[in-house]
């Protein structure tokens, strides 16, 4: 068999394959040989069909079953003795006029390659790395919040900016159907005028746009998935079920050691000091976030290399369960294309820098996750043993090994680009940050 590649440009190429008799003929004739036993022919016995009836039968079907095995498994290890980087899978070129019976068969497979590109970690940029404190106003909000949550619910007859909302969000058109309670002034100063001087039964039409300050809260109050939060711009309705004020609760030792286990908050001076303290925790990993989603889109912006476009909308017409139109691969592609180079970039990157994923990195990032989920429902202290045990059990799991790894590697890829990348710190106030990230 002859093999041999034919480059388009620098990321497409044709694989050619040549086929002879030689290369098929002995497992067909072996094919042959064991149907003849069991080959059934009108006007003879069951194992008594002479061969040239059985090869007329049956031969030209076990041909090219045999020919598409050798076939493939030249392919396979043509590429792999090439050490070929693709990306998809080979796509075979339809010939109408393939013809099975020719002394030399030629097959030809598309392929698109991964682009061959550096990229530059330390270049010039304007990312920054926001610092975000809790500052007075937000600390004593989270403060006055405790003790709405913990007070005397008191039933109100019109709403006012003071109130707690309970019903629900619904639009059958876009999915959403969710019964909450949500306090007015959750909702972004904007939105807060539609919600007051209602009463039970009213149905307050919003659009989800600048419905609150932070989008994120959008997956709490209307359930949207994380994926589609971002500028999600459509109306729902939210229909008001109860109406309630409260009667704030007393801050006293009792609530104290309610919110956080005897003894450890014992004054309002206290409980601020650890509102401030969890409050910058969580804010520390919403700028992160914001950190690597900058560093990506600039990575993308700025690294240059071409993609085989053409041959990879072809290829997502033929993979998944339901086969896309020529159309419906186009739009996938633009929906998918960022997303691939920056898989590609992330690829790169970890190897210029020598990152590796150990199962030692895999455990302890678990471990770690582990912990702090414990310790959000009240098991601050547990023993090594406890957690390793859970550890061992969420391991076993492929999916969350393969969940969990690709947080491991955003880690890494995080710690690289604030070394590499160098941003600008700027310390800002959280309402300072939420402007920063969605411009409002």
């Amino acid at each position: 068999m002859d093999i041999k590649r034919v480059a388009i440009d620098a990321v497409n190429e044709t694989i050619v394959m040549n086929v002879v008799h030689m290369d098929y003929k002995g497992q067909v004739a072996k094919r042959i040989n064991e149907k003849m036993p069991l080959a059934q022919v009108k006007g003879f016995r069951k194992g008594a069909v002479p061969k040239d009836l059985v090869e007329k039968q049956y031969g030209k079907a076990i041909k090219q079953e045999e020919i598409k095995k050798v076939v493939d498994l030249a392919l396979e290890r043509y590429i792999q003795s090439e050490r070929l980087n693709l990306l998809g899978t080979p796509l075979p070129k339809i010939n109408e006029d393939f013809n099975w019976d020719a002394e030399e068969l030629t097959f030809e497979y598309e392929i698109g390659l991964v682009p061959n590109f550096e990229i530059d970690l330390e270049a010039k940029n304007n990312i920054v790395k926001y610092i975000v404190t809790a500052d007075d106003k937000l600390i004593d909000g989270q403060v006055e919040r405790i003790q709405k949550q913990f007070g005397k619910a008191v039933p109100q007859e019109v709403s006012d900016a003071k109130s707690d909302l309970t019903g629900t969000f619904s639009s059958e058109a876009n999915g959403i159907n969710n019964t909450t309670t949500i306090a007015v002034d959750a909702f972004s100063k904007k939105a807060q005028k539609q919600f007051t001087g209602k009463k039970v039964g009213d149905v307050v039409t919003v659009s989800t746009k600048g419905l609150f300050d932070d989008d994120h809260q959008l997956m709490d109050y209307l359930k949207v998935g994380h994926e589609g939060v971002h500028g999600l711009d459509v109306e729902v309705n939210f229909t008001i079920e109860a109406i309630n004020g409260s009667e704030p609760a007393e801050l006293n030792q009792e609530l104290f050691d309610k919110l956080f286990g005897e003894g450890k908050v014992a004054s309002l001076e206290e409980l601020k000091a650890k509102i401030k303290e969890d409050a910058e925790a969580q804010f520390a990993q919403q700028a992160d976030q914001k950190l690597l989603l900058d560093v990506q889109d600039f990575l993308i912006e700025n690294t240059k290399f071409d993609l085989p476009a053409e041959f990879l909308k072809k290829w997502l017409q033929t993979v998944g369960e339901k086969k896309l139109s020529a159309e419906e691969a186009e739009v996938e592609y633009a929906r998918s294309e960022k997303g691939l180079r920056f898989q590609l970039i992330e690829g790169k990157a970890m190897a210029q820098s020598n990152i590796q994923i150990t199962f030692e990195d895999l455990k302890a990032f678990t471990s770690g996750a582990i912990r702090q989920q414990m310790a959000q429902f009240g098991q601050t202290n547990p023993t090594d043993e406890e957690v390793e045990g859970i550890v061992a059990r969420v391991l076993s799991n492929q999916e969350e090994v393969k969940r969990l790894s690709e947080q491991v590697v955003a880690a890494k890829l995080l710690d690289l680009f604030k070394e590499k990348a160098n941003p600008t710190t700027k310390e800002v106030t959280y309402e300072e940050f939420i402007a920063a990230s969605y411009g409002e």
